[in-house]
């Protein structure tokens, strides 16, 4: 086997850790520093909490708080802009996936004279970013640990950037961010990141033991600990497992792939705004029964850590287990599971099915069962 795997320097976790991110940038070398979240963020307070900080630890502050879900490529550009004008040389992300993967981009494009458009696709961003961390909100992206950054070009498609020099310098937990989630964007983020270890385990093209034993750990803390933070959103022990959880997922799929999920959920996003932890959840239960026949195996394996407490009489009985869990945990989750109550045009079936065999087929080609156009339309008409 070969293959190679890359990750993050530094992981702080802490309750308490927003506080501390002023010297952690101040000792990567930065003084004058980008905060890039959205408004959200800073309706929340903690916009203002990050400033304090920065300011506490001698830094100069910009922010831009313009980020919005499935960032387009103009606000990219507009916050790459603010930076250069403020002669940024630190960028810090607070939030959600959006806004990490915004700020990852500005971090790079700041110093760069590449346009954006040209960094699209895999190893195609030249040069080297400014130092950068990113601190998660919700437990459910990882993208504070990967090198990804997906973002909506101007029609309306996911465009993704892949570049080793979008891993941050540091990604920060701080479970007190997590406390005030809504129930639903708790269990939508949450079954994101189990989509993450689901799908980076079942991958047919980067699956490699690291990110196993990443994805399998990981999985084991979120089917343990999203019931109970759905139950109690102030358990910080709970809401510490998610984010730790979130993270592992996050370093297993950025190094085995993610596969049909989230190729089937990025025209739900990118046409119809559907956040993309509600739109891996909307298509993960009929994608994962889909995959059983050729997943069998790796579903029974997957189950001992998602239902440890039971005991199967053979690999079929484990997996059919795997399974009819996971479709319970959407079913419970509180989440809209049908696209027809959420402004999706059915007109719009098969194009988006031509857009995810044709145009996402790097996602196809790592499922574990082979999938056609038909096959796409039937799993957005089932759900319809």
């Amino acid at each position: 086997m070969s293959y190679e795997f890359r990750s993050v320097p530094r992981i702080l976790c802490e309750a308490g850790a927003l506080q501390q991110v002023g010297h952690v940038l101040s000792g990567l070398g930065a003084q004058r520093v980008m905060l890039v979240c959205d408004p959200g963020i800073v309706s929340l307070g903690f916009a203002a909490s990050a400033q304090q900080a920065l300011h506490a630890a001698g830094c100069e502050v910009t922010v831009f708080d313009q980020v919005v879900p499935d960032p387009s490529a103009s606000v990219v550009k507009q916050a790459a802009a603010q930076a250069r004008a403020f002669k940024v040389d630190g960028v810090l992300g607070l939030g959600g996936g959006s806004s990490l993967d915004a700020a990852k981009l500005v971090a790079l494009l700041v110093n760069s004279e590449q346009s954006l458009e040209a960094m699209y696709g895999t190893d195609n961003a030249l040069g080297q970013r400014v130092p950068l961390v990113l601190m998660p909100t919700t437990a459910g992206t990882g993208s504070e640990v990967t090198w990804v950054s997906v973002i909506t070009d101007e029609q309306q498609c996911k465009q993704v950037v892949y570049s080793p020099q979008l891993l941050p310098d540091v990604a920060v937990l701080d479970p007190e961010l997590t406390l005030g989630l809504p129930p639903k964007v708790t269990a939508a983020t949450g079954l994101d990141a189990m989509v993450h270890a689901i799908e980076a385990y079942t991958s047919r093209t980067r699956k490699n033991p690291i990110a196993d034993s990443l994805a399998t750990a990981a999985l084991a803390l979120l089917g343990r600990n999203l019931p109970k933070v759905l139950a109690d959103g102030q358990d910080v022990a709970a809401r510490t497992a998610m984010l730790q959880g979130s993270l592992m997922a996050g370093m297993a799929f950025v190094n085995a792939s993610v596969a049909a999920i989230h190729a089937l959920a990025y025209p739900l996003g990118a046409r119809f705004h559907i956040p993309h932890g509600h739109a891996n959840a909307l298509v993960m239960a009929p994608i994962i029964r889909f995959n059983l026949a050729q997943a069998q195996r790796q579903y029974a394996e997957l189950a001992a850590y998602l239902l440890p407490d039971q005991r199967f009489a053979d690999e079929a009985t484990a997996a059919e287990a795997f399974v009819l869990a996971i479709e319970a945990l959407v079913r419970d989750s509180g989440l809209e599971t049908r696209l027809s109550k959420l402004q999706v045009d059915e007109q719009a079936i098969p194009s988006m099915a031509t857009e995810v065999v044709v145009g996402i087929r790097r996602l196809i080609d790592s499922n574990p069962r082979g999938m056609t156009e038909q096959d796409v339309a039937a799993i957005y008409r089932g759900i319809f």
